[in-house]
């Protein structure tokens, strides 16, 4: 597919989250996506109630067949799945049947992409439950997507907010069964997650820090053993394979470290040790990576904000951020990946 720039695959995301409304403002109003090719993709009603939550009034060409799509060099068309009456479902509450579609939705939008009808995959904020309970059995949408895709290994959420990225050893798991997760082999994964999908979005020799899991780093094996026995032998196996990594350092300060050692990139042990930082330093603003899959997917990293479904004051920034990433990471070649 030759196009003068990506074509962006853009999802609305859960009908009862705020999905429709940001992603109705990021492509009306246009201040960060006036360059992009963006096509919309779920059902043209659903999109239409975010226009009216967002009170924008737009035009646009709408397709329900690929060919039509594949045709099309239009700045913004709607791809029209029919598959969720938005009337069928309530705002700020957790729907099965949203679940089912955002679902369904998703595995067109894989299909568009492994066709080439577009370039990557952005998708408005999405309910996990939601997914579940509407018989998508996957605890995450990554999981979903490796599926999709038969990846195995070596895929994982990084989140990106500015320059910053982090990657996670573990993920969507209980804290009280992090530690036995945390392997050399898993360290050591995340570490070249970061290092690969880094390098696909421009950055080539990125500094990579690595967090302890333990108080303090452990203090040698007194307060734990997994930075003696794990952490620090994955670091060094990374060093010899030639990326640039340091560590492992205490959680508590490695994020001070990212402007003094100037890192690209922090790989943390679990889901909040990360996710705390990143969300203090922009909540609102940060994108997150399905990394390690030869589609670029990105969302937002917030979630779907029940709370203010429907009201009209939901930001798009983060938004548009993951459209603008998901164009950058699509405009190099594929060759760029580890």
């Amino acid at each position: 597919m030759t196009k003068q720039a990506p074509r962006i695959g853009l999802f609305t995301g859960d009908p009862t989250g705020i999905g429709p409304e940001i992603m109705a403002k990021a492509v009306v109003q246009r201040k960060a996506l006036s360059n992009q090719l963006i096509t919309g993709i779920g059902d043209d009603r659903v999109f239409r109630l975010g226009l009216k939550t967002a009170k924008l009034a737009f035009k646009y060409p709408v397709y329900d067949d690929v060919e039509k799509l594949k045709s099309s060099e239009r700045n913004f068309v709607f791809y029209d799945l029919k598959n969720m009456d938005p009337n069928a479902v309530t705002l700020g509450q957790v729907s099965p049947a949203a679940g089912k579609a955002v679902g369904d939705s998703l595995k067109v939008m894989v299909e568009l992409a492994l066709q080439n009808t577009i370039d990557a995959i952005v998708y408005a904020p999405i309910n996990k439950e939601a997914l579940y309970r509407g018989g998508h059995r996957f605890k995450g949408e990554i999981a979903f997507f490796a599926q999709l895709m038969g990846v195995t290994e070596g895929f994982g959420e990084m989140n990106v907010l500015g320059a910053l990225w982090t990657s996670r050893v573990t993920s969507h798991i209980s804290l009280a069964d992090v530690s036995k997760h945390i392997t050399r082999k898993g360290v050591l994964g995340a570490i070249q997650l970061a290092a690969s999908t880094l390098k696909r979005a421009g950055i080539e020799d990125a500094k990579i820090g690595v967090a302890a899991l333990n108080p303090h780093g452990g203090e040698g094996g007194l307060f734990g053993r997994e930075e003696v026995e794990r952490i620090t032998p994955a670091v060094q196996d990374a060093k010899r394979s030639g990326i640039n990594v340091v560590g492992p350092y205490p959680a508590d300060t490695i994020f001070l470290r990212v402007s003094q050692e100037r890192l690209n990139a922090v790989v943390t042990m679990y889901h909040d040790q990360g996710q705390i930082a990143m969300k203090l330093l922009g909540f609102g603003k940060g994108v997150t990576v399905n990394a390690g899959f030869p589609i670029v997917i990105t969302t937002p990293s917030h979630g779907t904000a029940f709370d203010i479904a429907g009201k009209g004051v939901a930001n798009p920034h983060a938004l548009e951020e993951a459209v603008l990433l998901a164009a950058k990471m699509a405009s190099w070649p594929s060759s760029a990946v580890c």
